[in-house]
């Protein structure tokens, strides 16, 4: 009996061998990623996927992925995030057997897969091309796949109608996938990568193709079908806000390494590069030059002689280049609401926007011109007009010192 799943069905930018393997949903999933010796778990128990000191190299010289060491429990949604060519898709398509590891190992649930197909690993994938038949109705669609394993009838269709309701597309069993909306079509597409009631799924970009609206419903509806039902969840993007939003944990990656694997707030607030801190959100970015550092406080001289106050995140001496990183909405310009141990630098507005519930200013800050204030809309806040010369501050542990 073939194990195929029909997750992936017929679709010109995806080739046949992706198809195969598309509904194979069976798993059990709570993924951990860890990037390095340091960050692999000690409870083994809790390594359900793991990725072994892997390399994937497509020309035999330039490695893509760099020694990548993941763990993941079962549980959990991790996103995998980064920019264009980051390696966070090539890691996403050997875990489904879609590319084989040049080196090092890939296991699930203690077992080593290198070598098994695709439509042998019990992982289900949903992509950005939804990947549903058009000839066949959408119950039908979820169907083939229960009836390739030999599946009853009576068990297919209530497992039909169970996936279906999940999604809340019950109503739509006997139309063709041409007959519903993208938003419709990617529900479909989902509830057929649930309808083994998988316990892993992995998600390459699925939501790039819906409007903003309708991808942020779609957002909440995948985090919470997956954490209902207890899927591990393993979503590709290069988009933080979805990455910020859905995941129980983020991995950054660029350069085919991951920079940083944290908690979407953690991610945030406390990016631990220059990268990150510049990749996740907005930021404001000053150089200079490590002066003091004195255990998790560091003085440094900006290129225009300013000093400020910082935390040191990995800068380790004095004379050290670094790069000051500081979040727009941690920046106060209001005398009554700035923290007693606030630093102060003179500025000047280039430019001040109004967006509703918040307040965006441009200034001029140590010679940069793209500092950038935010602040919510509130009777009590100042309105700046071009020109004004202003005193703003922040607190020092909201000031990171990261590498230059």
């Amino acid at each position: 009996m073939s194990p195929f799943a029909a997750n992936f069905d017929h679709i010109p930018k995806i080739s046949l061998k992706y198809c195969c393997a598309v509904v194979l949903l069976n798993a059990r999933t709570r993924i951990a990623v860890q990037q390095g010796e340091n960050l692999v778990p000690t409870d083994r128990s809790d390594e359900f996927v793991v990725f072994d000191s892997v390399q994937k190299s497509y020309d035999g010289e330039i490695l893509v992925v760099k020694d990548l060491n993941l763990s993941m429990p079962k549980g959990e949604f991790l996103t995998m995030l980064g920019p264009s060519g980051s390696g966070k898709t090539t890691c996403l398509m050997m875990l489904a057997g879609f590319e084989t590891a040049t080196h090092g190992d890939i296991r699930l649930d203690g077992k080593p897969i290198n070598n098994i197909p695709p439509h042998k690993r019990g992982i289900g994938m949903v992509f950005q091309n939804y990947a549903l038949f058009p000839h066949m109705t959408i119950g039908e669609n979820l169907g083939f796949p229960l009836e390739v394993r030999g599946m009853g009838k009576s068990e297919r269709e209530a497992k039909i109608t169970r996936a279906l309701g999940m999604v809340q597309m019950e109503d739509f069993v006997n139309r063709r996938p041409a007959q519903l909306s993208g938003g419709q079509q990617q529900r479909v597409a989902l509830a057929r990568a649930l309808v083994f009631e998988p316990e892993l799924v992995l998600m390459d970009e699925p939501l790039g193709a819906l409007d903003k609206q309708l991808r942020e419903h779609m957002q909440f509806e995948i985090t919470r079908l997956a954490h209902d039902l207890g899927i591990t969840t393993v979503y590709v993007t290069h988009d933080q806000t979805e990455a910020l939003t859905m995941s129980d944990r983020v991995a950054v990656f660029n350069d085919g390494r991951i920079q940083q694997l944290a908690p979407p707030e953690d991610l945030y607030e406390r990016p631990e590069n220059s990268f990150v801190a510049q990749f996740i959100g907005e930021n404001n970015k000053l150089d200079g030059v490590v002066e003091t550092i004195n255990g998790e406080h560091c003085t440094v001289r900006l290129d225009d002689g300013t000093l400020v106050d910082a935390q040191p995140v990995n800068v380790s001496q004095a004379g050290e280049r670094t790069r000051v990183s500081i979040r727009p909405e941690r920046v106060e310009s209001n005398p009554e609401r700035l923290h007693p141990d606030a630093h102060l630098i003179d500025a000047e507005v280039l430019e001040f926007i109004y967006m509703g519930d918040t307040f965006r200013t441009r200034l001029r800050v140590a010679g940069n011109q793209d500092f950038v204030m935010k602040y919510r809309n509130a009777q009590d806040q100042p309105r700046y007009q071009k020109g004004d010369k202003i005193r703003i501050g922040w607190r020092p542990e909201d000031c990171r010192a990261l590498d230059a």
